[in-house]
């Protein structure tokens, strides 16, 4: 039985990924870098917009800067996109130079930076079959894991913005080049594509063409493998949230004795599903031996905390703790004048007037007021009930974790420590009944995942 026609295996492909997704009205924004993939993709998404489900369609081009004919080819996409009916939006990013990660990496990171801000419900990349089964050999040639070797998914969430997804990874790159040859389409080439100096390049061009010629279907075959390791991924996370459940304490954290009693496998499965739902960058397996050998030394009232590229992980009062990397906070005095809110690194304090609360602001008059990290030697008395303690006492009775104390915000007023945050205000400046009072509120912008293990005071 001959092949369906190009055209009609894409448009038929694309109406079933769609049509479990995309509800109507759905703004669907494909990425388009004017290649012969993502023209495709965007022509037949464009002769489809009027089918059910109807969507808006739009395209963002991604100007890196990196070749001499990059404005070319943002002037070639706008061309096409005007011939479409489709709006475009030109970003233009500049890509470092001899950074740690290397350019094709940076170029990748910046230009999915992209596209998580775009204004769309969807974002579309035009990957195929043959672009996935390069994405398992290499990664797999790397030395991945299971997870690792799943390949990219056809959908998955971005850390905001529009959902990504990529509609043709079932299909093959020569449907894609019969569809472009049917309706006489022409497209850009970008020249690095012939550089064999990208691995990706060298398998496309010497490696997949040689596998092929000795094993028919090799691409295929890697793709299918690839779902196999998607399968056993899940099933190792499941392997993950089960253990999760049975080393959890009362505080929702993982206890650090069950943590330990687990086998070396399974604890290492455990870290690394606790750092990719923090939102870190999947582990080195000689990272993850090497926390599971600094963890097992730790008892229940010692402390420890193990450095990754992008986190943290803390073990603390017989738990652990997994961290981002926290942004800076001011190094010195930031003053207040009656502003409603101050920053502070990523947060803010904010003040709010009010009566009988808070801060007596009657005694906040005649002295500067400042806002400042703590520096250590710090004094407060919280309760009227108790003396004068150390910041130091007061913070690990609050069981702030160490990492956290250097980050909390305090207010003076001259040389009078007032108020600080997660503990209180110093007795001396409490606002009586009826007097002018001054709410001081520290507000985090960035927040755990819902119901992780993160600690966030």
């Amino acid at each position: 039985m001959p092949s369906l026609p190009a055209t009609q295996q894409i448009r038929q492909t694309l109406s079933a990924f769609l049509r479990t997704r995309v509800t109507p009205a759905a703004r669907l924004c494909v990425g388009f870098s004017g290649g012969r993939d993502s023209l495709v993709l965007l022509h037949a998404l464009a002769a489809l917009r009027s089918s059910s489900p109807v969507f808006e369609l739009s395209a963002v081009h991604v100007h890196h800067g990196l070749s001499a004919s990059a404005d070319a080819w943002a002037g070639f996409c706008s061309d096409f996109c005007k011939r479409c009916s489709v709006s475009l939006e030109i970003v233009r990013i500049e890509v470092p130079h001899g950074s740690a990660e290397g350019l094709e990496a940076a170029a990748r990171r910046l230009r999915h930076a992209v596209f998580d801000g775009c204004s769309a419900d969807w974002l579309a990349l035009a990957h195929h079959r043959d672009d996935q089964a390069e994405t398992v050999l290499l990664r797999l040639l790397r030395g991945a894991g299971v997870s690792g070797a799943t390949g990219m998914p056809a959908e998955r969430r971005q850390s905001s913005g529009p959902r990504l997804i990529r509609p043709l990874l079932e299909v093959p790159g020569a449907v894609i080049a019969h569809y472009a040859q049917e309706h006489s389409l022409a497209w850009v080439e970008d020249e690095s594509n012939g550089d064999w100096r990208y691995r990706r390049n060298y398998l496309r061009h010497q490696v997949m063409p040689r596998i092929e010629a000795q094993f028919p279907g090799a691409a295929a075959s890697l793709v299918r493998a690839g779902r196999h390791f998607a399968e056993a991924a899940l099933l190792l996370e499941e392997l993950a949230q089960a253990d999760r459940a049975l080393a959890a304490t009362s505080s929702g954290r993982i206890g650090l004795a069950r943590f330990n009693s687990l086998s070396a496998p399974r604890a290492r499965n455990l870290l690394r599903s606790e750092l990719l739902s923090a939102g870190l960058r999947a582990p080195a397996a000689r990272w993850l031996d090497e926390a599971l050998r600094q963890l097992s030394t730790v008892d229940a009232v010692s402390e420890t905390c193990i450095r990754s590229a992008d986190g943290e992980i803390h073990a603390y009062r017989g738990e652990l703790h997994v961290c981002r990397q926290p942004p800076a906070v001011p190094a010195g005095d930031l003053p207040w004048c009656g502003e409603e809110a101050l920053p502070w690194g990523a947060d803010r304090v904010t003040f709010t007037p009010t009566t009988g609360a808070g801060i007596n602001r009657h005694r906040l008059s005649g002295a500067p007021l400042r806002l400042t990290s703590r520096q250590g030697g710090e004094r407060l008395q919280p309760d009227p009930r108790r003396p004068l303690r150390t910041l130091k006492n007061l913070l690990q009775e609050a069981a702030v974790p160490p990492w956290e104390r250097f980050r909390l915000p305090l207010l003076w007023c001259g040389e009078y420590l007032v108020w600080v945050a997660g503990i209180g205000v110093d007795v001396a400046f409490a606002c009586p009944p009826g007097e002018p009072g001054l709410l001081l509120a520290w507000q985090r912008v960035v927040q755990p995942p819902a119901g992780h293990l993160f600690s966030q005071r």
